[in-house]
């Protein structure tokens, strides 16, 4: 399958017979991957939701977020290596930000290690903004993280300066 055609997956509710396919690909696309026990811990928290992306019947990708007052807090995302670059992990971003409104929650926030350029690009390609730097963040290294924030913005905002006057009165 050729990494840049474009796969539409479904996108569910991660159940306890995805964690096979989840955790293959957890430890496939990190040099220091969750453990089973990681995603129980996690997943068994009131706010604390797993979605996986599914393709053909098989779990192809995945995001675990945290919903916060005002915010959701993405704490693992990931996508088969194989089929990267298809659109997977956009339709998942895509999902979430369908989640967002301008009352409640109304921003993404996700930390992204310093040297996983590769995530830094594709959220920045989704829209989020490195906002702060996390020293020494993680407990597996000495490496940084970057906060990545995105936030809701109406589909009626407009970056043009709007003349309502001129707009009644045309026509």
């Amino acid at each position: 399958m050729s990494s840049q055609t474009e796969i539409a997956v479904h996108i569910r509710w991660m159940i306890r017979r995805d964690m096979p396919e989840v955790l293959q690909i957890e430890s496939a696309s990190f040099e220091f991957p969750w453990l089973e026990d990681d995603f129980i811990r996690c997943l068994r928290q009131r706010n604390c939701i797993g979605m996986v992306a599914e393709y053909d019947d098989k779990v192809v990708g995945f995001m675990i977020y945290e919903l916060h007052k005002n915010q959701l807090r993405v704490l693992n995302f990931a996508v088969r290596p194989d089929i990267r670059k298809a659109g997977i992990g956009r339709q998942m971003i895509d999902k979430l930000i369908g989640k967002l409104t301008p009352q409640r929650r109304n921003r993404i926030i996700l930390e992204v290690r310093e040297t996983n350029l590769a995530a830094q690009l594709f959220f920045r390609k989704s829209g989020f903004r490195a906002v702060s730097v996390l020293r020494d963040y993680y407990d597996d290294s000495t490496e940084d993280a970057y906060v990545m924030h995105f936030r809701f913005q109406e589909e009626a905002e407009s970056t043009q300066p709007v003349n309502r006057i001129a707009g009644r009165l045309a026509g």
